[in-house]
């Protein structure tokens, strides 16, 4: 069988190439074993695109999601992020690099439970070295407004049902202006209807330009972005546009 043919050439040639990876792979060694959990892989991904990463268990797409994350270094090949070639970069530079470029959103929230939603979403400022927001607490509900919690900023997690938390934990995602969003099975944890309201706000901000990757296992969810890449074996199998 064929490579995959390369996704969009004609369409991307005149926008920015924000993901560039080449010859990417990770190499695991489990005591004598060694795991290819990544073989080799091309891909880019531009500026404002809307991108599901699938893929079986054990496919790659996790380890994929944690190298394009900067949670994890590839073993072999380079890996470009907005410019900056990540795969040169010491260790201690790959929380900086995180907090300046990525917003991450989990399939379990990772919401402080005795923290309020608006205590939540000030954290990646508070934790910014570099960060030159004059005032913290107006960027915090400038983004939970974004999401549509105006009126829940001041309620703990507990006080907040699912889909409302991973509104909260999108909304720290975006406080600090990432230049890609990054979401690991986000709806994984939420009823169908609930699943798919978070997908629509997905939908509306990347209509605003704000480029996002998510891994997911659902055909459904993954109908939402422009864009479906398969893993099989830590190789990409399928890189095509959705119909939506």
């Amino acid at each position: 069988k064929s490579a995959p043919k390369a996704y969009g050439a004609k369409d991307v040639l005149m926008q920015k190439v924000i993901i560039k990876i080449h010859s990417l792979s990770k190499i695991y060694q489990m005591g004598e074993l060694q795991v290819d959990a990544v073989k080799k892989l091309d891909l880019e991904v531009c500026e404002g695109e809307y991108v599901a990463i699938m893929g079986a268990s054990g496919s790659g797409k996790s380890t994929l999601m944690n190298i394009l994350g900067c949670l994890d270094e590839p073993t072999f090949g380079t890996y470009s992020l907005d410019g900056i070639d990540v795969s040169k970069l010491k260790i201690d530079d790959y929380a900086e690099i995180r907090n300046q470029k990525l917003g991450f959103i989990f399939q379990t929230y990772n919401l402080l439970p005795r923290t309020t939603a608006l205590e939540n979403v000030e954290l990646p400022l508070i934790y910014d070295r570099k960060n030159n927001k004059r005032n913290i607490r107006e960027a915090a509900q400038i983004a939970l407004k974004k999401v549509g919690l105006a009126d829940r900023m001041n309620h703990l997690p507990s006080q907040l049902s699912g889909g409302q938390q991973q509104r909260v934990a999108i909304a720290r995602a975006l406080v600090n202006n990432p230049a890609i969003l990054l979401a690991d099975e986000p709806t994984g944890n939420l009823d169908t209807k609930t699943s798919y309201e978070i997908m629509e706000l997905f939908t509306e901000l990347n209509k605003k330009g704000i480029t996002i990757i998510l891994v997911t296992h659902e055909l459904d969810i993954a109908k939402f972005t422009k864009r479906n890449i398969v893993l099989r074996d830590g190789k990409i199998v399928e890189d095509t546009k959705t119909k939506r």
